[in-house]
């Protein structure tokens, strides 16, 4: 089973890159979805990629939570191994966003805890 993230990789390159202000493009800033430029921000900003990758998470729990609708409803198409890999996808998306969530959280508060 292979399981990736692109926007959570580029998130993180984009991050650890050294240039991770925001509006200028990270190590991979073309490859982090298709949402183009919303209200001003650039789709290789660091909060670009950001939204981004919190819209997949997103994306992901509604079509688990649609697939257990389904298989609930005894619906053709919806089998329990689709089901299960579903709500699989979706709740490891779920605790990468949570780990992206605590690091910057506790970058943050380093920053904000420096002497000036």
């Amino acid at each position: 089973m292979d399981v990736r993230f692109p926007a959570f990789h580029n998130l993180l390159a984009s991050a650890t890159s050294g240039s991770a202000g925001v509006g200028s493009a990270g190590a991979g800033g073309s490859a982090v979805g298709s949402s183009g430029a919303v209200g001003g921000e650039e789709s290789g900003s660091f909060s670009g990629a950001l939204k981004d990758a919190l819209q997949g998470v997103s994306k992901l729990q509604e079509d688990s939570a649609t697939l257990q609708r389904q298989f609930l409803m005894g619906d053709e198409g919806a089998s329990l191994e689709r089901t299960m890999m579903a709500m699989q996808k979706s709740q490891v998306a779920f605790q990468a966003a949570l780990t992206v969530r605590n690091r910057l959280v506790a970058a943050y508060t380093d920053i904000m805890n420096m002497p000036v």
